[in-house]
């Protein structure tokens, strides 16, 4: 729909038309948020480091609002609790990456709790920590079984770092050596994901990968250690040994390990652990391809062929934003775009005009799939990928540290359905508190986020409740819970949408897939036909061979310019991913 706003209508000519943009994000659905820890009685709770709040301009109505939202009743009153679904036409555009805080029967007006860039910090407004949110200790040493409640959590709340697209970096994927090549991992720090973890039979266990960890293995016997030792080495040179598969590439990968007398127990190991595919849908050469991939990024930086990016996945395209602003890249920040304004006899994009009326010309436009219209997207088909946010007490596998990092997937129950995958962070990934630990689910959707992720949840945590506070329970437990569904985008064709101008290039919003490969070759593709004959993002020259426009006229430029900005912060993990042969921690 056109803004009815005159400021950017006038804008248009007789010779142009418009393409409007949409102001309401419509790619996160059913969001349902409940909060299981202790809702203590105390006042005046407010969030670490948070600004002074003017408690004049905010009403009690307002703060018994937000103190409510997003908390589930005791166990007594949950029966007639209603179920708490955000449409998706209530998500403003003016916050592409929000999930708005849900209240018993719809959504609470603030958005301060999931928010910027597709990642989110867990915080309160400042009506919700007014009057009717409890106080919290200091908590930055929390004893293991202390008990953690709501006002605790809400008082860390800029401790949280949520990302509401959970990915993770293989050591040898297109993204690393993308931040390699451009400079841009300088500005990132990174972990190693400690464990591989499997769920069989009800229990979780962690999977051996690499050759020490499996000959150290208590879980195989010894028989199984040579078997498994003997495909993985196989799957590494599968290409040189075409006649060992070419028979099987019709059926799907679990099939074809079944073949390969390998025991049910390494079967599962591979499947979902190694070579992290479907049992249904992946074939043979899908498999071999994966495992392969998970062989090869193996020992670059650690005994897992993944890293996280410190604070979040959130954290790479500042990166790279970072490094464009460096060299001259501008943006603007808070400033909507209403429409797309497009010349009629060339049928090309010539201008965008902004919330102000301001209309910017430029060659080229690229615009991400969740701003066209109803009216641009009526043929396109979408997929859905379920994700939920759990802050639990501890890990699912316990070990000597409580600061593991560990990737698991639970099969499928039923036929049809997806696996799902579960990233669990520490807090030494500044993206949670100490004393907690933050789960990310994720799988392709076939219902409701929580419809699909629930009952994994309910396998592997089991909700605080006061009466279990002074007696441990076997399963972690689950503090708060966060179920969304969002739009999966990255298979539009570009033909799919209506009447695109040539020099609008659309990019998708985020996959289901663990990597980064994806994007980066999206990525890629859109810069070569923007810039056909230029490298894409090539190393950076070094700060002294760059010569600005004014430094003939200004002997000391290259004091005062842009330039020394490049070097303005030490690089903090730039070593670690240049020199594979030390691990970081």
């Amino acid at each position: 729909m056109l803004n009815e706003s005159s400021a950017w209508q006038e804008q248009i000519l007789e010779d142009e038309e418009a393409i409007a943009l949409s102001k309401m994000d419509k790619t996160i659905q059913h969001v349902e948020v409940f909060c299981y820890a202790s809702q203590d009685l105390q006042e005046d709770v407010e969030e670490a480091g948070a600004l002074q709040k003017n408690h004049a301009s905010v009403t009690s109505a307002d703060s018994t609002e937000a103190a409510n939202s997003a908390c589930l009743p005791t166990e007594d009153e949950s029966s007639s609790t209603a179920s708490s679904e955000v449409p998706a036409e209530q998500t403003p555009r003016s916050d592409p990456g929000s999930a708005p805080e849900v209240t018993e029967a719809e959504v609470s007006g603030e958005k301060e709790n999931l928010c910027d860039d597709k990642t989110g910090v867990l915080s309160t407004s400042e009506e919700g920590t007014s009057e009717n949110v409890p106080v919290a200790e200091d908590i930055t040493e929390q004893p293991k079984n202390n008990r953690i409640t709501y006002s605790q959590i809400v008082k860390e709340g800029r401790r949280f770092n949520i990302d509401l697209v959970s990915k993770l970096l293989y050591s040898r994927g297109l993204l690393i050596d993308l931040l390699i090549k451009s400079n841009v991992s300088r500005y990132a720090e990174f972990k190693n994901i400690t464990r591989i973890l499997a769920f069989r039979e009800g229990r979780v266990e962690q999977v051996p990968c690499s050759r020490a960890d499996v000959f150290n293995s208590k879980q195989l016997t010894m028989v199984e250690k040579r078997m498994l030792m003997k495909f993985l080495t196989f799957c590494m040179e599968y290409e040189e040994h075409p006649d060992e598969y070419k028979a099987y590439e019709e059926m799907t990968f679990s099939e074809y390990l079944k073949t390969q007398k390998l025991t049910p127990n390494l079967q599962h190991f591979v499947l979902h652990s190694i070579a992290m595919t479907s049992e249904t849908a992946s074939s043979t050469l899908d498999g071999l391809r994966a495992t392969k991939n998970f062989l090869h990024c193996l020992g670059r930086y650690g005994n897992t062929p993944f890293l996280f990016p410190l604070y979040g996945q959130g954290e790479l395209p500042q990166c790279f934003c970072r490094m464009c602003a460096v060299f001259g890249g501008i943006y603007c920040l808070r400033h909507s775009v209403q429409c797309l304004v497009v010349d009629k006899e060339s049928r090309k994009c010539k201008a965008i005009i902004d919330q102000f009326g301001q209309r910017i010309i430029s060659k080229h436009f690229l615009v991400e799939d969740s701003y066209f219209s109803e009216n641009t997207c009526s043929h396109v088909q979408y997929r859905q990928i379920s994700r939920a946010v759990l802050i639990t007490d501890r890990s699912v596998l316990q070990a000597d540290s409580d600061q593991q990092i560990s990737i698991l997937t639970v099969p499928p129950e039923e036929p049809g359905t997806s696996a799902v995958r579960v990233i669990e962070l520490c807090s030494s990934t500044m993206t949670c508190m100490k004393g907690t630990y933050l789960v990310h689910l994720t799988c392709t959707s076939s219902k409701t986020a929580r419809e699909d992720l629930e009952p994994v949840v309910e396998k592997l945590f089991t909700p605080y409740t006061e009466m279990e506070i002074e007696n441990e329970v076997e399963k972690p437990r689950l503090l708060w819970a966060l179920y969304f569904n969002m739009r999966d985008s990255s298979d539009v064709s570009r033909n799919s949408y209506n009447d695109l101008p040539s020099n609008v290039y659309v990019c998708s919003g985020p996959d289901c897939g663990l990597g980064n490969d994806n994007a980066v070759k999206q990525a890629e593709t859109l810069f070569q036909q923007i810039c056909p004959n230029e490298d894409f993002c090539p190393p950076p020259p070094n700060p002294e061979d760059i010569i600005l426009d004014g430094d003939s006229l200004q002997p000391g430029a290259s004091e005062s310019g842009d330039v020394p900005e490049a070097n303005s912060e030490p690089p903090k993990e730039h070593a670690n991913l240049e020199k594979p042969e030390e691990p970081s921690e």
